[in-house]
This record gives C-alpha cells, structure tokens and sequence, in this order.
C-alpha cells in the first residue's frame, strides 16, 4: 500500500499554538520529540503500508513537509503542492492520479498528518484487514469503536457485522441525545477520515459521482511543473477544481463503501479538550505542559512555551502560553476558539497566520524586540543554506555574527565574517547571507528605516524558487 498524508490542515481551533502558516501537523502537541506529521509517518512502520508515502499540502507549507521528513530519515514518492484549499476530495484524486504513474493500480491509504493512533499493533491489523477488502474492489473507510457519546464528530452506521461491514450511511455531527442512542445501539462509529482503497476504483468512482473535479485535477497533474523535491500543480486549472469532501464527493454515494472498526486509541486532537483527554494528568486532573505550576486547581490544561506559567485555585480551564500570544478559556467553550481567530483575521492580526519565530526553508528567524523604526530580529542559517539575492526600498540592514560563519554578499563585493564581526547593508543595495559551514550560522539583525514588513523584499536570485 502507498500512504496518503493529507496536510492542508489549518488547525484553526489550536490557536495560539496552531497558525495557518505553521498549523498543527507540523508542532509536537503530544510528543515533544516528534510533531504529528513525524508520527503518522512513523506509525507506519512494519505494517503494508511501510513505505514511500506521497504527501499533500497547501503549497506555504511544503518546505515543512520535506524538512520534518528528512528529519526522521523518510523519502517521500511526492509532495504535491496545491495552490489553493479545495478539501480532501480533490486531494485524495491528485494522490490517486499520481500513484498510477508510479506503479501499476496500487492499494492506497488515506491519512489526515494531524491524528494521534494510541494502538500501533491494532491499527495495523486494521490496515491489513483494509488492504483485503480493497482489494476485493472495496472503498473502505476506518469507524472508530466510540467511547463516549461525543457530538463533535460526523457518524457511520455499519449494517451487518464482521471485519468489513457495508455502510448504512454517514451521519452529520449530532446533538448530545442523538450521540448517546448512537452509543447505545451498537451500530454506530465516529467517522476517522481515514480511508483505502484500490486507486482505479476511487477514480472511477468519482468519474462517476464527480467528473469535473476529476477533470479539473487531471489538468492540474498534466500541467504540474518540478520544482525542487516538488510538484507543483497547475494554479489555473486547480483554481476551476469544485471543493468537497471525499465523504460527500464519494463515500456518500457509492454502493462499494464498508467500513472496518478500529479500537486502537484514535484522536483527531480537533481541540485543546481533544488534547486534554488524551494527555497524562497530575493527580487532580491537570495535563501540564512546559514550566506550570499549579495550586488547589483542578482538571485544566496548561501549556507554557516562554514563561513560567502558575495557577491557583482555578478549575476546568485552557491556558495557552505562547510567544506573542496567551489563550485562557473555559474548557467546554474550547470548540469557539475559531470565533476569536476570526475576530484576529478581520482586524488583520499577524498572530492568526505566524509565530514570532517563522520558519524558512534556509533555516528561521525570531523577532525578538521591534518600535516604529526599528526591529531586531535573531537569525539562524542551517549549515550550506542561503538566503536569496535581495535588497530593500525602505530599510536598512546591520548583522552582527553571533556564532559561526558568514558568507556575505553585498553589492559587489562578498567577504566572511565569524563570531563578534559585523556589517552593514545599505537601503536599496543587493545583498544575500550564506552559511559556508558546518554548524548553523546564528545572527543577530538590527533593520532600520521608515517601512519594516515582509513584503519590503526584492529577490533577484533564490535557491527555493520562491518570487
């Protein structure tokens, strides 16, 4: 089997920590050694679908999504870059039309990069059990066995019983009384958004349901250009592609959907109380994450990435603390945090799309202090990597060396600078930092001048292929 991972996530309702630059398969929210996309792939490990995976993403993202795989030694077949967000029935197509071209009709399994799977052993047994069924022309879709009578997740009712069960129907996300006759009748499953299938039966399946989103992808694959580790997919014709789900696109409609159980620990960690549930508690109830201290509290989740974060005499609570943001929420109002990003979008926020530090494919950048005229950035260069050639109309530019190496251009003229050694960059000349080393290059940048935004950037040269 050929792994899907979709990873055009946003990750709107784990704000602060989730933004849509830097959304939530790329953090680690539950393992601090490895972020979610790193554990979907890892997960995989030793069962059919160990191997190369092919990987979708919204095309900000993609040096993310090469950079956290090579990080865990994985190679993927193909990272295909959408240009715009067309939900997952689009992508689960472009996936399928790429696996033909890379082997003869193979078995493929769909998976969102953001979920957490407790159960290794049985969610591979559950792969297997997916892998005979599709290859018996079935589209199958993973219920998860429900624990609870929860109202935040979209339902499946399986008719019969046995390992691969014919789906009744698909059920939209139910009111609390609604859920627990789900509970009780036995018949019931949360809808994972995992799916497998033979890739000549998707596409023929939505051939049939939905033929100009088929289309619409086709010509967005025939017209894909490489770049770099990428495909990057024809903008236009994706741009004519219908959004919907592959539930609605598909799995709604055709008669060959089963659907296999799966009891193996599941969450698609949707909120800060999905992250609750799941994270290890002190003894009165509180999951702490960071440098937390918590007094006569109870039952809350704490998360501190800068500061010491402390509690006292507090109950049932969200507390987030980030670089530049703090969320503190009820926990049972945690599922309108996405009410507070919006209000941040319309005033036009840069917390809703960025973290202060921001991560670029030569390495990252961290704002640590800026005023009207002025910002101080800290910079660290990834060894053998390089900026673009650029310069700016509005700013100026002083480097100062804090450990390694630097190769500087500026203007015509290029030199080296180490440890404790500075320049300065004029307003309006070319200039492009490298680091010619073997440890990274860390910086610190003070820019001056009348206009500091990200957009004040010309690049002449870039090795990313980035305008």
């Amino acid at each position: 089997m050929i792994p899907v991972i979709l990873s055009g996530g946003s990750g709107t309702r784990l704000w602060p920590a989730s933004r849509s630059l830097y959304p939530k398969q790329f953090l680690p929210l539950v393992d601090d050694a490895q972020t979610m996309l790193q554990q979907t792939v890892l997960r995989l490990a030793g069962s059919q679908a160990d191997g190369r995976s092919i990987v979708v993403c919204n095309q900000d993202h993609r040096f993310m999504v090469a950079e956290q795989l090579r990080a865990i030694g994985k190679q993927p077949a193909a990272i295909l870059l959408e240009p715009a967000a067309r939900n997952t029935a689009p992508a689960v197509a472009l996936a399928a039309l790429q696996a033909m071209r890379q082997q003869d009709d193979p078995l493929l399994l769909v998976l969102p990069a953001d979920h957490v799977i407790g159960g290794r052993h049985a969610f591979h047994q559950a792969i297997a059990r997916a892998a005979a069924a599709a290859s018996e022309g079935k589209l199958v879709t993973f219920g998860i066995v429900p624990g609870h009578a929860e109202t935040g997740y979209g339902y499946i009712r399986a008719s019969g019983s046995g390992e691969a069960r014919p789906v009744a129907e698909f059920v939209e996300k139910p009111d609390q009384a609604t859920a627990q006759r789900y509970l009780e009748s036995g018949e019931y499953f949360w809808n994972s958004g995992m799916f497998a299938f033979r890739a000549s039966v998707l596409l023929a399946e939505l051939e049939k349901f939905a033929p100009d989103m088929l289309h619409a992808c086709r010509q967005a694959l025939d017209k894909a250009e490489s770049d770099l580790d990428f495909i990057r997919l024809d903008q236009a014709a994706f741009n004519d592609c219908p959004e919907d789900s592959i539930d609605y696109a598909v799995m709604e409609k055709t008669d060959r959907a089963v659907v296999i159980p799966l009891d193996a620990g599941w969450s698609d960690v949707g909120s800060w109380q999905a992250l609750w549930d799941i994270a290890d508690k002190d003894n009165n109830g509180n999951a702490c994450k960071g440098d937390v201290l918590c007094e006569d509290s109870h039952n809350n989740y704490v998360q501190a990435e800068q500061k010491l974060v402390a509690l006292l005499g507090v109950d049932n609570l969200v507390v987030v603390e980030s670089d530049d943001a703090i969320l503190v929420a009820a926990r049972d109002k945690v599922q309108d945090v996405k009410k507070l990003v919006n209000r941040l979008k319309s005033a036009g926020r840069s917390e809703t799309r960025l973290h202060r530090k921001v991560y670029r494919p030569w390495g990252y950048y961290d704002s640590v202090d800026n005023g009207q005229r002025f910002q101080v950035k800290r910079i660290v260069v990834n060894p053998g990597q390089k900026l673009s050639l650029q310069m700016h109309h509005h700013r100026a530019e002083h480097w100062i060396v804090v450990s390694g190496t630097a190769r500087i251009t500026r203007g015509d003229d290029t030199l080296l600078i180490s440890e404790n050694q500075s320049t300065f960059i004029p307003l309006g000349v070319r200039h492009r930092l490298e680091n010619p080393g073997t440890i990274p290059l860390e910086m610190i940048e003070v820019q001056s001048g009348s206009y500091l935004g990200e957009d004040d950037i010309v690049r002449f040269e870039d090795t990313y292929g980035r305008s």
